[in-house]
């Protein structure tokens, strides 16, 4: 299956097409179809998964990639490959308490190539250009993760958005959104991953404005396809900048061949220069698309689709594609943000700004599914943060536990709104907790693991990061990381906590007092317990092998880095050594500790009425915080208000102005000029000029005509004389000549 892997993304696409076709003369309005697809889909991924990890536990005999024979890794170490494929790392180090002499250890670790298959797509000239898949650790992972969120989400739509007026189109482009991830996941060159990129932004357009009829909904995919389209000129730019960075021919637009590039550059200063802006580029792609700070609006507005695509778009499609693309490109960004070495950088102060100002704003969210946008912000935040300092293996496994708790939260959205149509927890909910108590405990799961609290999959992964951020980079590590990581643990608990407090607890209210409310189906339900039992349980496939876990057995520790994280030239060869930073028990419990705090005070604001409310009111600068959060940091202002606003308006007006003005009087004056001169040529040389030689070269033909009509008497006498006097002239002329 490892070879054949197309087939995956095949299967949802050629279900749009039957969706499409006969979706409407189904019995569930083409739901089978797209539930029956992305199951195969989930089956043959996990089928990708044992076969990754059955060739991670037997890598090929002579698995040597020689673009690493004696790469320097930039910790002074000389990496190498062996013959039976083991990278081989000898660092010269002066033991403890021995006077300066130096010792050589080696550390091995089995290299796993990928799988990687290609046909030709198209030929130009002498150049083709090839479409293939590229299966690892990374890819491998993200199936599984796509097709079985998918295949939730589908589950949970029958009952959502059954009877709906576009019941069929919705499982369509739910269909098709799952292709275009899959394939966007299994692309082995950046062509490919740009067709892929554009799909999925397309998909979540079509879904997100599913209920186009509302004017919001409209407003909202617009948004979110025009603010994805400013961040994809800088993926054009960036992939256009490596195509020539890496040797100008179509066969560098494959990613190893790319991150081989960037890895073994043989002119460190220049490729340097090139992969840094390069990778500035492409940073604008993933704040768009995966909602970092500036460029995060979008994602907030986006919940105006049915909630079912809300859980897809923030759990394991759209916006995890920036991430993905980071981690794919790995080699690209590593080197040219120096992450290895450096304590602050582009990407990780991109990341930690967003994990704190994303939290923020979800304290002032009345609507529970923009409280969980914002959440998500958050979220990516960390991740993106944990790739720029260089903890890879953290980054990607929080992707992979947020996509758990975090769909299962948004279903939980759902579940809750499903039958007040309302998502307003201020005005609508409150006292479900004993009405919808699988929702309830589902949801509650959802949040601890979310806060990161132990032993819920975020403690796990959040806890790799403010790990990794101390111990990774340069010397000190990015310690300001550690900081903004704590900073956002500690919003996250609080925005949470008031959640359940305004849904679950408290007198009902609204819609939810008027309404029959009740637990929702099986259809509902169980989706949201599988996602609650996976947030109790995945983060244990990561447990650290150091500290009070060194006694567990080796295959029970770092199973995730293990089978997932890259190894082989494609990635950075520094970072093959960058394994799981050693279990911080200090950080564990200060964000534990951190998050319980918060709680507490969060419980003794609403629970006990004993925070210190109306502060807003008694205090201008808590007044003045509150209102620039409310009106999130002002950015819609500034896009559509001020640099929209500015655009329809004055620049507008004063485009016209000029067109009115300038251009136009322009045009008018050589129109004028052109007309003054066609008159003057009609009147003065046409007219009097042309037609003059004209009338009187016709005149002097009929004057002569005359003359000479009067010399045709009929005489030949007269006749001879003529000839006669011609020959005499004629003669005279070559007289005249010849002396």
């Amino acid at each position: 299956m490892l070879t054949h892997v197309w087939i995956i993304p095949l299967i949802p696409a050629l279900s749009f097409v039957l969706i499409l076709a006969f979706g409407k003369k189904l019995p569930h309005k083409g739901s089978e179809i797209g539930i029956a697809s992305v199951a195969i889909c989930f089956v043959l991924a996990l089928t990708v998964g044992i076969g990754w990890i059955n060739r991670v536990n037997h890598p090929p005999e002579a698995a040597n990639p020689a673009a690493l024979e004696h790469v320097a890794d930039g910790t002074g170490a000389d990496v190498s490959v062996t013959e039976e494929g083991h990278v081989t790392k000898s660092v010269e180090a002066t033991e403890a308490g021995a006077k300066g002499e130096a010792t050589t250890t080696e550390e091995h670790e089995s290299v796993t190539p990928p799988v990687e298959r290609s046909v030709t797509w198209f030929e130009t000239g002498p150049l083709k250009v090839e479409a293939g898949t590229l299966i690892d650790g990374l890819s491998a992972l993200m199936l599984v993760v796509v097709t079985l969120i998918s295949l939730l989400v589908h589950v949970f739509s029958t009952d959502y958005v059954g009877g709906d007026r576009r019941e069929t189109h919705y499982f369509a482009f739910l269909s098709l959104f799952t292709a275009a991830m899959l394939f966007y996941v299994i692309s082995s060159n950046t062509l490919q991953m740009l067709v892929g990129w554009e799909l999925v932004g397309l998909c979540s357009f079509a879904l997100i404005g599913h209920w186009w009829e509302e004017q919001d909904n409209s407003d909202a995919a617009l948004k979110a396809f025009l603010t994805n389209r400013v961040g994809d000129i800088g993926l054009l730019i960036g992939v256009s900048i490596l195509f020539f960075f890496a040797g100008h021919s179509f066969n560098t637009l494959r990613i190893n061949t790319l991150a081989n590039a960037a890895n073994l550059s043989q002119d460190p200063h220049h490729a340097h220069f090139l992969l840094l802006v390069a990778s500035l580029c492409l940073m604008t792609a993933v704040m768009s698309k995966s909602g970092q700070f500036i460029l995060h609006t979008w994602l907030p507005d986006a919940m105006a689709g049915p909630t079912p695509v809300s859980a897809l778009i923030h759990a394991a499609t759209m916006v995890v594609a920036g991430v993905f693309l980071i981690a794919r490109l790995y080699g690209v960004f590593f080197n040219g943000f120096s992450i290895g070495t450096a304590n602050i950088n582009v990407m990780a102060v991109i990341g930690a700004v967003t994990v704190v100002f994303g939290a923020l704003l979800a304290f002032v969210q009345s609507d529970i599914k923009k409280v969980l946008a914002y959440s998500t912000i958050s979220q990516l935040g960390y991740m993106v943060m944990a790739l720029g300092v260089g903890a890879w293996t953290a980054g990607i496994f929080h992707l992979f536990t947020h996509a758990i708790f975090k769909a299962c939260l948004f279903l939980g959205s759902g579940s809750l709104a499903h039958h007040i149509h309302s998502f307003d927890m201020k005005k609508d909910m409150g006292g479900l907790r004993k009405k919808m108590p699988k929702t309830f405990w589902t949801f509650v799961i959802g949040t601890a693991a979310l806060i990161g609290l132990f032993p819920f999959a975020g403690f796990w992964s959040k806890d790799e990061i403010l790990a990794g951020s101390s111990g990774l980079g340069g010397q000190g590590g990015y310690k300001l990381m550690v900081v903004m990581g704590l900073i956002g643990a500690l919003c996250t608990a609080g925005y949470m906590t008031r959640a359940i407090w305004y849904v679950f607890y408290g007198e009902s209210r609204g819609a939810s007092a008027t309404h029959d409310m009740h637990e929702n189906g099986p259809r509902i339900t169980v989706p949201l317990i599988i996602l609650a039992a996976g947030a109790c349980v995945v983060g244990l496939f990561n447990l650290p092998h150091t500290g009070i876990f060194s006694h567990l057995p080796e295959s029970w520790t770092l199973r995730f880095e293990h089978y997932v994280q890259p190894t082989g030239a494609y990635f950075p060869s520094a970072d093959i050594f960058f394994r799981t930073p050693k279990f911080t028990l200090w950080i564990a419990i200060a964000s534990t500790v951190i998050a319980l705090v918060v709680i507490f005070l969060t419980y003794q604001w609403y629970w006990n009425d004993k925070g210190p409310h109306g502060i807003t009111e008694r205090n201008r600068f808590a007044r003045a915080g509150y209102r620039v959060l409310e009106n999130k940091y002002y950015l819609d202002w500034l896009y559509t208000d001020v640099i929209v606003g500015f655009v329809k308006g004055p620049l507008a007006r004063a485009t016209n102005w000029v067109n009115q003005n300038v251009i136009d009087g322009v045009v008018n004056q050589v129109g004028k000029s052109a007309r003054v001169a066609g008159g003057f040529v009609y009147n003065r040389i046409d007219q009097g000029v042309v037609d003059t030689v004209v009338k009187g070269s016709g005149m002097a033909a009929e004057g002569s005509g005359s003359v000479l009509r009067k010399t045709q008497n009929g005489k030949v006498q007269w006749y001879a004389a003529y000839l006669f006097l011609g020959a005499t002239i004629l003669a005279a002329i070559f007289v005249v000549i010849a002396s």
